[in-house]
């Protein structure tokens, strides 16, 4: 018989990046009473990860609980960017229903599509949380009817055209059911989930059926699965059978040796859970996302969507530049496999490869900022290592003609610099397909493009635009090869021999391009030091000293004056590399390099290339 559990609520928050979600989840958890009245609780908590706080964003979906009024409210955070997509896509399968949070001024973008698009695959119920109502040039009118006409477009159901409206600000900590007034707290967002949600179904009676949607990953107790219990109950000590839909021959008997519940931010202990409970369970060291728990009588899969497959491929490979095992702590090929392939134990979208060589590994990812994350991850945990450029993985049609990754990129500019947006990225294999008016007296231009023609093109994007620009992409499945693409119309400057950076040598060289180096600075040769203002390469002497004669005098050198280096950030660097340079990441520095240090082997490899 199935039942309702009516004192439970499963709920996720889902929308663009930046719109708010982490923001209102702090809200709801100060306002349900988790935090003493005068605990001192940092911003946007459920950012636990250094680089999540840093620069704003969430990469892992997290789990909280509040309660309301005797009602058990359980939240999902999910991240915003794409290629964080499958972390969305996989915990939607925890719950009935999501709150999607639009900008009260942005209205609906490129990822709140995507987002929502995954929502109403699953026929889940949706309250829209208009959020930022208090920002001056809030329109939320204009807002309500540009989610209406998404939701038009999806198809929605009229169930979920009918779809509650909340207007809120999770800074102000107050909502309202009305755009004109401005509440006072979250009570009317917590009761529209209480009346709209629905409660989880379940049989409670049935055997065991719990799905794992998430992995979480703790050095003391290893892997921790995380899901809803389904039908049934499910208790310490119980033997379950694991299986899993897309992989019929997978059954294996195991026992639960630990089980939690969420309860605010923390965990808490429970001998059991029943139906529509989210639980994390311990103990059971190769359980997988997909997999299902069931009862040992009756195991029945539960289905599960495929995650997404990765676009974007590099090389990790151990550094074996001049420099080498000076700045970290973890360097060998042995540390570096270890480490990838702890990796694949929370990050389902990665995958990791080894190749013919033993010091080279392939990993593959959903995008660029997928794959920096975890490069900036290693190295702040002391790894020393070496990357190539990203490259997109290429798929082959049944007549065998090749396939390349497509997206759809949405680009909001002032109009002014519309001109120079449109004809750098029709450079790179662009297609314009639309054209119009954005928000804030802004163009919008929706662009189809190889996903390798947005490789290293958020930079430029940036300067083009005087930093006033929004990119956003999309996966928009394989389409044909689109031709060869330039990367890069600007050579490299490359010292010319190991040693240290003397001011006299950069000040010659810098009439040759931009450095990236100032000095006193250690380098080899082969080293990338700079972008020149020419199409090819160019070695310089960095490590020149002046000769000294009779009438002139060291100190002639102060007088010399160095135009600062251009300093590259991760991203800028992973950008900027070319097909035939490595980026060398250690705990403290990020050097260029060519792959070929010897300049004359270089020269030789350059031949045979042509």
């Amino acid at each position: 018989m199935l039942q309702k559990r009516e004192d439970i609520r499963n709920v996720a928050i889902i929308a663009h990046v930046d719109h708010g979600k982490t923001t209102l989840v702090d809200e709801l958890l100060k306002q349900s009473g988790v935090f003493r009245a005068n605990q001192e609780v940092q911003e946007r908590v459920m950012d636990s990860n250094d680089i999540e706080r840093e620069r704003g964003i969430t990469i892992l979906s997290k789990n909280t609980a509040v309660s309301y009024k005797g009602t058990k409210i359980n939240i999902i955070d999910t991240p915003g960017h794409a290629d964080f997509g499958g972390e969305v896509e996989r915990v939607l399968k925890m719950v009935n229903g999501v709150i999607l949070v639009v900008d009260a001024f942005e209205g609906p973008m490129p990822q709140t599509r995507f987002v929502l698009t995954k929502a109403m695959a699953l026929k889940l119920p949706v309250i829209v949380c208009v959020n930022k109502i208090d920002r001056p040039e809030a329109r939320p009118e204009e807002v309500i009817d540009e989610v209406l006409e998404l939701l038009l477009e999806l198809d929605a159901t009229d169930e979920q055209l009918d779809c509650p409206f909340v207007f809120a600000s999770a800074k102000g900590g107050f909502a309202s059911l009305d755009p004109k007034v401005n509440g006072t707290d979250m009570q009317p967002l917590f009761e529209t989930i209480i009346n709209y949600i629905p409660a989880p179904e379940g049989d409670p009676d049935a055997g065991t059926q719990v799905l794992i949607s998430t992995i979480d990953y703790n050095e003391y107790v290893g892997r921790i699965g995380v899901g809803k219990v389904d039908n049934g109950s499910v208790k310490v000590n119980q033997e379950v059978v694991i299986v899993n839909h897309h992989e019929p021959d997978k059954i294996r008997k195991v026992k639960i040796s630990k089980l939690y519940e969420f309860d605010g931010l923390n965990k808490v202990e429970v001998k059991e859970a029943g139906i529509g409970s989210i639980v994390a369970i311990s103990g059971i060291s190769d359980i997988h996302i997909g997999d299902t728990l069931c009862d040992v009588e009756n195991p029945q899969p539960i289905p599960f969507q495929k995650i997404s497959e990765p676009t974007i491929a590099m090389d990790f490979c151990v550094n074996d530049s001049p420099l080498a095992g000076l700045e970290g702590k973890f360097v060998t090929s042995r540390h570096l496999r270890e480490r990838l392939f702890r990796e694949l134990n929370t990050d389902v979208s990665l995958r990791v490869e080894e190749t013919d060589s033993t010091d080279r590994f392939k990993v593959s990812g959903r995008g660029e900022l997928h794959l920096s994350v975890l490069i900036e991850n290693m190295r702040r945990e002391g790894f020393e290592f070496a990357v190539s450029k990203a490259e997109v993985l290429y798929k082959e049609d049944e007549k065998g003609k090749r396939l390349e990754p497509m997206e759809i990129a949405y680009v909001d500019v002032p109009e002014e610099y519309s001109g120079t947006v449109i004809e750098k990225l029709s450079m790179r294999k662009g297609e314009l397909k639309e054209m119009g008016h954005a928000s804030g007296g802004y163009t919008r231009l929706i662009f189809s493009i190889p996903s390798r023609g947005l490789i290293g093109y958020r930079g430029d994007f940036m300067t083009d635009t005087k930093g006033n620009g929004i990119l956003n992409t999309m996966f928009d499945g394989y389409g044909p090869y689109k031709g060869d693409i330039a990367y890069r119309s600007q050579g490299s400057l490359i010292a010319f021999e190991n040693g240290e950076t003397v001011t006299y040598g950069l000040f010659n060289a810098q009439e040759r391009g931009t450095l990236f180096i100032g000095p006193g600075e250690k380098v080899y040769s082969g080293m990338v030091i700079g972008q020149t203002g020419k199409t090819e390469d160019i070695e310089v002497n960095v490590c020149k000293k002046k000769q000294l004669t009779n009438t002139r005098s060291s100190s002639a050198d102060e007088a010399l004056r160095l135009t600062p280096p251009k300093v590259l950030s991760l991203e800028q660097a992973l950008d900027f590399i070319d097909t035939d340079e490595l980026l060398e990441v250690t705990p403290t520095k990020l050097r260029i390099r060519k792959k070929i240090l010897d300049p004359l082997m270089r020269k030789r490899a350059g031949f045979k290339k042509n």
